[in-house]
């Protein structure tokens, strides 16, 4: 017994190990450090948008090197932007399955809360949903941006918040999506699933990026945006499906509740005039 308690210690230390030669620092403005995975070998970086909210950053490697980004994708309603870096001979992180996760499995972080480099916990997937994976694992800020792998050290998201005391991450095959999909409209807005049981009522808006679509027709920091003409969002990637579909309108119907009330906001996506209306 004590032989194998020994082997499975060293297996889960060579795989933190791995981890953290993939995962590095970003750091985007004064206010703290992130984290972020080495996607590709050609220098991309997968992090959260709030970790990259500025068009350049600065990325630490786990051996020290430090280097100038340049943010080349960008969507703050999946949370996701991407960095690249001009290195070459990078510990490239091992991309999984996210739609493999079962619940039960055994998953790691790593990240760097708290100005600590590279540091690890561990628990297991707690729920899985089409646009996100919970587990049952310990985050702090700094984590933001970082792995979630499953116990052969495959990348299986991308850690983004906490929730009910549950982390929340992007799963990796969405993040492949992000950085094959054609550019579409942005409302500008950092957003979080509102879970109620195993049903999605929609998303809170976390944050409004000065002079975006979404801030010139008076969204809100605490709206839920819960549908788009009549359609409510039943998945996390709904509004997402909606704007692409929306490209050549001038404007959006946003439904919102806003202070236990019903609103509907017109979006502008070209002009960024502001209609709200109570329904």
């Amino acid at each position: 017994m004590t032989t194998k308690i020994t082997y499975l210690t060293d297996e889960l230390a060579t795989l933190a190990a791995k981890l953290r030669h993939s995962t590095v620092k970003v750091q985007s403005n004064s206010q703290g450090v992130g984290s972020g995975v080495i996607w590709q070998s050609d220098g991309l970086i997968i992090t959260n948008a709030h970790v990259a909210i500025n068009n350049k950053a600065k990325v630490e490697l786990s051996d020290g090197r430090v280097f100038d980004a340049v943010r080349t994708h960008f969507d703050p309603q999946q949370d996701l932007a991407a960095l690249k870096i001009i290195a070459t001979d990078l510990n490239t992180a091992t991309i999984g399955d996210s739609d493999a996760l079962r619940v039960g499995e055994l998953v790691l972080a790593v990240g760097n809360p708290f100005a600590d480099t590279g540091a690890v916990t561990a628990g297991i997937i707690h729920a899985r949903h089409q646009g996100a994976v919970m587990a049952d694992i310990r985050l702090y800020p700094g984590n933001s941006g970082g792995p979630l792998a499953d116990c052969l050290g495959r990348v299986v998201g991308i850690n983004t918040m906490v929730v009910n005391g549950l982390a929340v991450a992007i799963p990796s095959l969405a993040v492949n999506r992000f950085l094959l999909a054609p550019s579409r409209p942005q409302l500008g807005v950092t957003l979080q699933p509102v879970l109620i049981g195993q049903r999605n009522f929609g998303l809170l808006v976390l944050s409004v990026l000065p002079d975006s679509a979404a801030a010139k027709a008076g969204v809100k920091i605490g709206d839920v945006l819960i549908g788009v003409s009549g359609q409510l969002f039943t998945k996390s990637d709904d509004l997402g499906k909606y704007l692409q579909q929306s490209q050549d309108r001038e404007s959006l119907p946003l439904q919102l509740w806003r202070g236990g009330q019903q609103l509907v906001v017109y979006v502008e996506l070209q002009s960024g005039k502001t209609v709200v209306e109570a329904t």
